[in-house]
């Protein structure tokens, strides 16, 4: 078969039978479905008909156009010349949004030949059928990651929307359009997607209303309330992040991280108190989460409840005995006290009591050394454990190991 007329079969098939009134979209018309198309000179005429004559008629052609060019790009491809996909994706997002508007005048009603008010349903299901081609083949899917690996994460975001929005277009309201387009997980998972780029774009009110749908889901359900915390925080919408946390810490027991930034928020806004009181009721809803008991002892050291945050390291370390954080919590907790009594004790004036100070002080950071030790036993790499514990082996002349932890340090 000719291309000529395997591109007329096409097009037969995707005009229905509009019959063109106005010139002008009939020039625009021989345009686009010329042997040879010309989509500009087409572009050019209809614009012009729009200009004159702004009908259902001109609009639903005005797509028509985008979506022969189209037609052409994957004709192209069919024949292994390649798609044009930046041509392929705007013709598409062009037809989209002429449609919208030939749908929104089709729905205005007129009266027929018998005076009663009818509305222009045949072209509402000309164009229903090219959107529901449009997202069954996820023409609009395609032109956003094309935009996505150029990194027009705006365009992205657009493309991505405009094919999520087809199955509520009042045109796909009919029980056979809907089960034709399921919100299903592809669906969500394109939706998570459009979001995504709009986080990227500091889209943030669209970021936040796609997050908000998507929250009480299953499909990336951490991510999408990180991301949702952070929009709001964004746009210093306070209520709205604490919120967002509050909700994720009874959802999400094991993720931390939703927790500690709830924790940081009480504590940098003076208000200690509800942060122990939350960190009180995580633990009796999950008491073996580790990380409650860690972060409730950091913040117990921060108050100077220092019995109580030795308390929380050891029921951290119950619940994971190989939590280095935890058992460095320990030895940091008689480590800060002794540099505070090294502080007081340069106050005193007696020497006798002075050196007793001195004394107490070092007693306090020996507690401090097997802590740190084990620490760094459990994780060897970390540079913090080491700058502290090389500090302790000087202070008390321990050579060997001063010599043993300056090397690590040295090549790490």
């Amino acid at each position: 078969m000719k291309k000529s007329l395997i591109l007329a079969a096409l097009v037969l098939i995707s005009t229905g039978c509009f019959a063109q009134k106005n010139p002008l979209v009939k020039k625009a018309k021989s345009y686009a479905m010329a042997e040879t198309p010309d989509f500009s000179a087409a572009r050019a005429s209809i614009q012009e008909a729009i200009e004159t004559a702004p009908t259902t008629e001109t609009y639903y052609w005005a797509g028509m156009i985008g979506y022969q060019e189209l037609t052409q790009e994957n004709y192209n491809q069919y024949m292994g010349k390649g798609v044009d996909q930046e041509r392929a994706g705007t013709a598409v997002v062009e037809s989209y949004n002429y449609w919208l508007k030939a749908d929104e005048l089709a729905m205005v009603p007129t009266l027929d030949k018998k005076g009663r008010e009818v509305v222009d349903q045949k072209t509402r299901n000309n164009i229903s059928k090219r959107m529901l081609e449009y997202y069954k083949q996820q023409e609009l899917v395609k032109y956003g990651i094309f935009l996505n690996d150029r990194k027009d994460y705006a365009g992205a975001f657009n493309a991505f929307k405009l094919h999520i929005s087809i199955p509520d277009l009042p045109m796909m309201q009919t029980e056979k359009l809907q089960k034709e387009m399921p919100r299903d997980t592809t669906y969500i998972q394109y939706k998570y997607y459009a979001a995504i780029f709009a986080v990227q774009s500091e889209m943030h009110e669209d970021a936040i209303a796609l997050l908000e749908e998507l929250k009480d889901g299953e499909y990336e359900a951490v991510s999408v309330n990180q991301f949702l915390y952070q929009e709001y925080v964004a746009l210093k919408d306070t209520a709205k992040f604490v919120a967002t946390l509050q909700n994720a810490v009874v959802r999400f027991p094991k993720e931390p991280w939703f927790l500690q930034k709830l924790i940081n928020y009480y504590i940098f806004s003076g208000q200690e108190p509800v942060a122990v009181d939350y960190l009180a009721q995580a633990i009796e809803r999950e008491p073996n989460v580790a990380q409650y008991h860690h972060i409730k002892g950091n913040l117990d050291e921060n108050l100077g409840n220092y019995d109580a945050a030795l308390k929380d390291f050891d029921e951290a370390l119950r619940c994971d005995p190989n939590l280095a954080d935890a058992m460095a919590g320990k030895g940091r907790v008689y480590y800060n006290q002794a540099v505070k009594m090294n502080e007081e004790a340069a106050l005193i004036s007696d020497n006798k009591a002075y050196k007793k100070a001195l004394d107490d002080m070092n007693e306090v950071f020996k507690k401090s050394l097997p802590f740190f030790e084990e620490a760094h036993k459990m994780a060897p790499e970390d540079r913090t454990y080491m700058q502290i514990l090389k500090g302790l082996y000087y202070r008390f002349h321990m050579d060997a190991q001063y010599n043993e932890i300056s090397e690590k340090l040295n090549n790490l």
